[in-house]
């Protein structure tokens, strides 16, 4: 195997996320705050064998590709927060690798779909990946958040800014 051979990456969807957001205008900016609104994950029928046994989880983790975000910023001012940030430090979907990931709830699997609510993901969104939420291996506390603690935030939902808007 050579070096670029080791060092190549192909990711395929496995499925699609559909959800009530059209525009990034108004998509709430994380799944904590995205109280009640449902949505749909289609996986493809090549991945639906892997769903087995899903159904226990009350939460799942949905990765998933920011496909319509804007091009790499590595400095960005969070919807939370109007102090400029370095990127890595922030959510932004502006990312060289536009990976994102949202703890949903699992309201019901039929067939290759999975009925969610509190998605906070862009309608027609290609899915990566489907984790279960294990609290036991997913909640920390913690005493550090930084500069996010410091701040009182009231923005709940997408302004755009990161997003090509159609």
């Amino acid at each position: 195997m050579t070096n670029q051979e080791q060092n190549s990456l192909n990711i395929e969807p496995i499925g699609v996320i559909r959800s009530p957001f059209t525009k990034a205008t108004g998509t709430p900016i994380q799944s904590a705050v995205a109280k009640a609104a449902e949505g749909c994950v289609e996986v493809f029928s090549a991945f639906a064998q892997g769903l087995v046994d899903l159904d226990g989880f009350e939460r799942i983790w949905l990765l998933y590709w920011f496909h319509k975000a804007s091009i790499t910023q590595l400095k960005v001012k969070p919807y939370i927060d109007s102090t400029e940030r370095g990127l890595f430090a922030t959510r932004a979907p502006c990312r060289p690798n536009p990976i994102g990931i949202s703890a949903v709830r699992l309201l019901r699997i039929s067939g290759p779909r999975l009925y969610v609510a509190d998605i906070d993901i862009l309608d027609g969104t290609p899915l990566l990946d489907i984790k279960p939420y294990v609290p036991k291996f997913d909640h920390f506390k913690v005493k550090r958040f930084g500069w996010i603690q410091k701040i009182q935030a009231s923005t709940k939902q997408a302004d755009g800014r990161f997003y090509q808007e159609n």
